[in-house]
């Protein structure tokens, strides 16, 4: 049978660089993002909103998340709905 690695073998790394990831939504506000949604939407791409949840019986979810389907928004923005 092969031999195990002992797990301090491997490299860890040492934290020193910041990552692209946490700094993504740094300085866009609330009115900035649903602008964006609204353009994506106008576009037909399908776009999630995040909502306070209507039903308060349900407290370990104090939020919902609504999926909304660009190409039906195109179409009921038309009137063809």
């Amino acid at each position: 049978m092969a031999k195990r690695r002992s797990t301090s073998d491997s490299k860890t790394s040492k934290g020193e660089r910041k990552s692209s990831i946490r700094t993504s939504g740094v300085g866009v506000n609330q009115a900035i993002k649903m602008n964006r949604k609204l353009e994506a939407l106008s576009k037909g791409k399908d776009v999630v909103y995040t909502l306070s949840n209507p039903n308060k019986n349900e407290t370990n979810k104090p939020f919902i998340k609504v999926k909304v389907n660009g190409k039906n928004y195109l179409k009921h923005r038309a009137g063809n709905a």
